[in-house]
């Protein structure tokens, strides 16, 4: 490809919504124009958040957007589930300045996906100097591009970033059409045990499902206090603003699925989801009545009758969570990438993620020889 301008722009929402989803496509929500926008409009990134929106476009002969990455000056480390605190450690103990780093990333959604947006696919080799051209201009320690694409590895390998590999619990629909028939495929006691939990967890509630015109500001207001709850205790200060969720309901309903139980007509507990072209992603759970199993209810059993009835390949819950393992939920591996200029920095991280990912990939052979499945054969 030739003839192509690289700029940074002032946020997601000063650029073309048509243009940006020609290049982002429309399978994976996070990377939307409606989503990277309604984070930049409820005030979730940008202010005093340490998420500085600047997009990254290539711009083709014809003046329309031809590539993008949805780049992040980064004050902090905080909202990425990809750990670099120690890097940024060493680099200070050393006499650097770690912060501010570029992120490229869905902001606050550990969820795979393209981190190159391609409308031109020649275009990949230019997006990638712009992501250095930024941080050596700038004199900055290091770029980020997290929870890459599998298919988009190969692309930052080429241009020299570092890789850096760990895992995630995804659960696969294998053609089933029914919970049951998912269930079939587990050990005898994995099956009593799951059937055990739904049915204790369930009882004396009504579970409801709401998407689209259905979602009204009475039920991002009931889910607000969900994720206020559950953002303190493991975060300390939630990331989200309330108004994000009016917007993601205003903007992308029809891509919205919200979860709730309900005990004599009043929410005690819900699940956020986003529907995808080919996965339900379960992002956020909260509660204000604890009931046991509970969550697994919402979150995973739940998520998985969604995507047998919808015909979605795949349920991706999020980061972290070895109990997802006893449920169905195998260890799939997740990538990222790490452009590092100083080279004594980058042999010093180079090491580490070798020694880091023999063992990743031990433990997931570990996880994957305990699934839940009969091992029968």
């Amino acid at each position: 490809m030739t003839e192509v301008v690289a700029r940074i722009g002032k946020g997601v929402a000063d650029l073309p919504k048509a243009e940006w989803d020609a290049c982002a496509g429309y399978s994976n929500p996070f990377i939307s124009w409606d989503f990277l926008v309604a984070l930049e409009r409820s005030g979730s990134v940008g202010g005093d958040s340490g998420w500085q929106p600047l997009p990254i476009v290539i711009e083709g002969r014809d003046g329309r957007i031809a590539a993008a990455a949805p780049a992040y000056g980064k004050s902090h480390s905080q909202g990425e589930y990809v750990f670099d605190h120690g890097w940024a450690d060493a680099w200070v103990r050393a006499g650097g300045r770690y912060y501010p780093k570029i992120q490229v990333a869905a902001p606050f959604s550990p969820v795979p996906g393209p981190r190159l947006l391609l409308r031109d696919a020649d275009a990949a080799p230019a997006l990638i100097a712009g992501i250095e051209t930024l941080v050596e201009r700038n004199g900055l320690s290091s770029a980020h591009a997290t929870f890459i694409d599998p298919e988009q590895v190969p692309l930052f390998e080429a241009a020299g970033w570092l890789i850096r590999e760990d895992s995630q619990f995804h659960w696969t629909n294998r053609g089933y059409g029914s919970f049951e028939d998912f269930l079939g495929e587990l050990s005898s006691e994995k099956r009593k045990n799951i059937r055990k939990e739904r049915r204790r967890a369930v009882e004396g509630l009504e579970i409801v499902h709401l998407t689209g015109r259905d979602l009204t500001e009475a039920h991002w207001d009931i889910f607000w206090e969900f994720y206020q709850d559950t953002g303190a205790r493991k975060w300390g200060r939630p990331y989200l603003t309330r108004a994000f969720f009016s917007l993601l309901g205003e903007m992308m309903g029809d891509r919205t699925l919200l979860i709730l139980a309900l005990r004599n007509k009043r929410a005690i507990a819900g699940a956020l989801n986003l529907i995808g072209g080919d996965a339900l992603y379960g992002r956020y759970w909260g509660c204000v009545e604890e009931v046991p199993n509970l969550h697994f209810e919402l979150c995973y059993y739940q998520a998985i009758d969604v995507a047998i009835a919808r015909g979605l390949a795949r349920v991706e819950a999020g980061a972290q969570g070895g109990h997802k393992l006893a449920r169905g939920y195998a260890p799939e591996p997740t990538w990222s990438a790490h452009y590092i200029p100083h080279p004594s920095f980058r042999s010093a991280v180079a090491e580490f993620l070798e020694r880091e990912r023999a063992g990743v990939r031990q433990d997931r052979l570990w996880l994957k020889a305990r699934t839940p499945f009969r091992k029968d054969g």
